[in-house]
């Protein structure tokens, strides 16, 4: 146990590139004044009786960055697994359509059919039965349709957001893509990379630097991160102006996150996708105006439908203005940046968290930051899915 001790004590200073003998040389000074050096600790403000020099003075940069040491725990969990849960099979359909039929023997003999499903490049049905035969496998719909198997069965992506204790006092987010963790802001030094972070780990942010037109974020002694790896939430330190009541959902399109407060405080946070140019979320201040357990979306916004999209059973809706809405997404395999005809798409168990929050009326304050989201209504649709 001593031995352990020891090893922690020298890995401790030696990470700031202090050690006991350098310190006891420090105290000596060079002009033999005596002057003491301060137990090692944060000094925010420069004490009477002593110099926070060596350790000290690293232990009070990184306070005066937010960063406690040792680092302090999001005060956050995952919410429950059962969230993850839907009732559904969901079938992606991958040629340009299919039709469905009265019975098995003629969706086998592909005669009289009932109805068509596309032309389409999005298209997803749900199911409750399989069946198969020599001449392929065939699905049973809710309906008592029969379709063939033209595509694939889907396996629900399963991501969590956070459950949050009480609001965090520094920045934190999300890594999108696998990325790499270097000693310095930039790409311009020849050094190798700390190490790597894999997709949607969770950092914490306790600095930004602008290098090179790019921001790099501080997440721990001499660890940075490239800014555009990261979706990020900074928490509110107060509600948008016409939320009288400190309960509100924030989307933030730029950084494709979602943040929900309740009483002025954080209680969720998560990734999300919104929607991609030329369907853009629109940014303002909504209110959820109607909320469904399961809905059928489908629509297309080229004249000629070749953007058609047909999407049964999307779990927890909410909308809130026009046709955008807010809810699950089983066929999002990566959230984090736009994608959406509009609408702000959350894995199935987010979505399933925030519909059991929300209530109709509840505000919805989607904004970008860098500006880059138009704000001219003429150049929004009703939107989509």
């Amino acid at each position: 146990m001593a031995k352990i001790k020891f090893i922690w004590f020298l890995a401790f200073w030696g990470a700031f590139g202090f050690f006991p003998w350098q310190i006891a040389l420090a105290e000596a000074g060079e002009g033999g004044d005596g002057a003491v050096i301060c137990q090692p600790g944060v000094y925010l403000q420069a004490p009477d009786d002593c110099l926070a020099l060596g350790p000290s003075a690293v232990l009070t940069d990184l306070a005066r960055q937010g960063y406690a040491y040792p680092p302090l725990p999001l005060p956050a969990a995952k919410p429950e697994d059962a969230l993850n849960a839907v009732p559904y099979l969901y079938y992606k359909i991958t040629e340009p359509y299919t039709n469905t039929y009265g019975s098995l023997q003629a969706a086998m003999e592909k005669n009289g059919a009932l109805r068509q499903i596309g032309p389409g490049e999005f298209m997803y049905v749900t199911y409750i039965g399989v069946e198969e035969t020599q001449r392929g496998t065939y699905f049973l719909l809710p309906s008592g349709e029969w379709m063939p198997g033209d595509g694939s069965r889907v396996s629900v992506p399963v991501f969590q957001g956070l459950e949050f204790f009480a609001t965090p006092k520094n920045a934190f987010g999300w890594v999108i893509f696998g990325a790499e963790v270097r000693p310095t802001p930039g790409y311009g030094a020849n050094v190798p990379a700390l190490r790597s972070l894999p997709k949607y780990s969770i950092v914490q942010v306790y600095e930004t630097l602008l290098v090179e037109g790019e921001e790099w974020y501080l997440i721990g002694p001499g660890e940075w991160m490239e800014g555009r790896q990261v979706a990020v939430v900074n928490p509110a330190g107060s509600p948008p102006t016409g939320v009288s009541n400190g309960r509100w959902i924030d989307v933030n399109l730029a950084e494709q996150t979602m943040a929900v407060y309740d009483q002025n405080e954080l209680v969720f946070a998560t990734v999300i996708a919104s929607g991609i140019e030329p369907y853009w979320t629109r940014p303002g201040l909504f209110q959820i105006y109607k909320m469904k357990e399961t809905e059928d979306m489908s629509g297309s916004f080229e004249a000629d439908r070749s953007d058609f999209y047909y999407l049964e059973r999307v779990p927890w809706t909410m909308y809130f203005d026009k046709a955008r809405a807010i809810h699950g997404a089983y066929w999002r395999y990566g959230l984090g940046y736009p994608q959406s005809h509009g609408c702000v798409n959350m894995s199935v168990g987010d979505s399933a968290w925030l519909f059991r929050w929300a209530k109709e009326g509840d505000w919805v304050h989607v904004y970008d930051p860098s500006g880059l989201t138009p704000d001219d209504p003429a150049l929004y649709s009703d939107g989509g899915a």
